[in-house]
């Protein structure tokens, strides 16, 4: 299997709403989005799959090595070589990747947040840095766009911390703040143990507040010269703060199920954006 088919097999598999987003780019950006889109899926499938934590940080530090390799001209992993090619062209740079690779790396170094700006620190690595490299990719051509894709990262991580508290839970991690959880009077152990109350109730519906907040300054940040450029994002942006009114529709029962958008909604957002310029 060569690169270009082992990044596309790895997009596809994941079942991500990502993959929905990239379908409508041009030939060569698609292969930059989906060979970028695969390496942040291996160093996340690290922390998510690996369960011995000092293994998971062994091979970490190898995609450190990687990355600075593939920068060197000397990748040996298809997702580096599909990736590397497409570097200079769009303006991806070793601190973008070794950036998701630290926020992974938080994933095994600590389970909770005290507040709030920790969040933010961890969603800046994870979420803000991709978008700012999807955006890149998908044509940005004014600078106050970084902006905007670093917003509508951390409203799209959010989003997924919000979709994956019970799930996160299960496998010892609370992303919720620990100032928020106290503000609320909802104890760690409830949530662990599933069990709803108006108090959770309101703190999930604080933190849907938040994101939605995210998500308007975002649309509020973004050029109006780089908007037909940004539209996979803004497809992303429809995807999501659907599944996020979803979630407030469930009145947020998320500690015992994965609230979910079909394949078929999916599709009929992204095609929106498409068609009609219109979420």
């Amino acid at each position: 299997m060569n690169p270009d088919q082992y990044v596309q097999d790895k997009a596809a598999s994941s079942g991500s709403s990502f993959y929905y987003a990239f379908l409508f780019l041009p030939k060569e950006r698609r292969a930059a989005i989906t060979a970028f889109y695969a390496f942040c899926r291996e160093v996340d499938d690290v922390v998510d799959e690996i369960t011995d934590p000092g293994v998971a940080a062994t091979k970490l530090a190898w995609w450190k090595s990687e990355v600075h390799k593939g920068f060197s001209g000397q990748s040996s992993h298809p997702v580096m070589q599909a990736l590397m090619p497409h570097a200079t062209t769009y303006g991806i740079e070793e601190r973008h990747l070794q950036g998701v690779i630290e926020g992974c790396q938080m994933d095994l170094d600590q389970t909770r947040y005290l507040d709030y700006p920790g969040l933010q620190r961890y969603c800046h690595l994870v979420a803000g840095v991709v978008g700012e490299v999807a955006a890149r990719i998908f044509g940005q051509t004014d600078e106050r766009t970084t902006e905007y894709a670093h917003t509508l990262g951390q409203a799209l991580q959010l989003t997924n911390i919000l979709r994956d508290v019970g799930e996160d839970a299960m496998r010892g991690r609370i992303y919720l703040p620990i100032s928020d959880l106290q503000q609320f009077d909802v104890k760690a152990h409830e949530i662990t143990k599933r069990e709803y109350s108006d108090r959770f109730t309101a703190l999930m519906r604080f933190q849907a507040e938040r994101a939605h907040g995210l998500y308007d300054k975002a649309f509020a940040l973004l050029p109006d010269a780089d908007r037909r450029a940004q539209k996979p994002g803004l497809m992303m942006a429809s995807i999501y703060r659907t599944l996020l009114r979803e979630i407030e529709s469930e009145n947020f029962q998320v500690l015992h199920q994965r609230i979910s958008l079909t394949p078929l909604r999916k599709l009929w957002l992204v095609w929106k954006m498409q068609a009609l310029g219109r979420m």
